[in-house]
């Protein structure tokens, strides 16, 4: 069976965004980013929900050649892996290996977990209808020097999950990464 990881980038009072969806505040510094790409690297599909993937469709076509290394593999690392959006919105996907699913189908996610070894979900609201049904394996938080007062969070309200820390990292950039894993 896999692991099914919610990774997100946050402020310390819990918000990935402000009031009007800004979140420049949290853009990985080169050490907190080279850690992220190790763990993308890792999964062999990712599922997202529409906002977040929207913002990463960036990817997709970004011009490389002079970017820093590490962006290069981030960039690279996402464009190999299989992605899955949620939406009822959006009519169709722009990226290569990418499906889109109008509903949350929590048995496909179990099949999924039992197919792949490691599977990463991004965006709170799925993430948050994810940890309702109990998918959610490993919850990996990094917390920003940075208080924002509100936002969108980056856990969904309403849902409750009990949490064992297994890992704490502190970044040079003042970033602290928290690993949770869900019982």
């Amino acid at each position: 069976m896999g692991t099914l990881i919610y990774t997100a980038l946050c402020s310390l009072d819990g918000f990935i965004a402000d009031d009007d969806g800004n979140f420049d505040w949290a853009e990985p510094k080169e050490d907190v980013h080279s850690f992220i790409n190790g763990l993308e690297a890792l999964n062999d599909i990712v599922l997202y929900g529409r906002k977040l993937y929207e913002i990463m469709v960036a990817w997709e076509d970004m011009d490389l050649e002079a970017m820093p290394a590490y962006i290069q593999d981030f960039a690279r690392a996402w464009r190999k892996t299989e992605k899955i959006v949620y939406s009822r919105s959006l009519e169709s996907v722009k990226t290569a290996k990418t499906s889109l699913r109008s509903t949350f189908d929590p048995d496909e996610v179990r099949r999924l977990k039992a197919s792949h070894s490691q599977v990463g979900i991004g965006g709170a609201q799925l993430a948050g209808v994810a940890l309702g049904h109990g998918l959610v394996d490993e919850v990996n938080l990094f917390v920003h020097p940075e208080i924002r007062g509100s936002g969108n969070p980056a856990l969904a309200r309403g849902v409750r999950s009990h949490l064992a820390l297994v890992e704490t990292e502190q970044f040079a950039s003042g970033v602290a990464l928290l690993r949770y894993a869900c019982r």
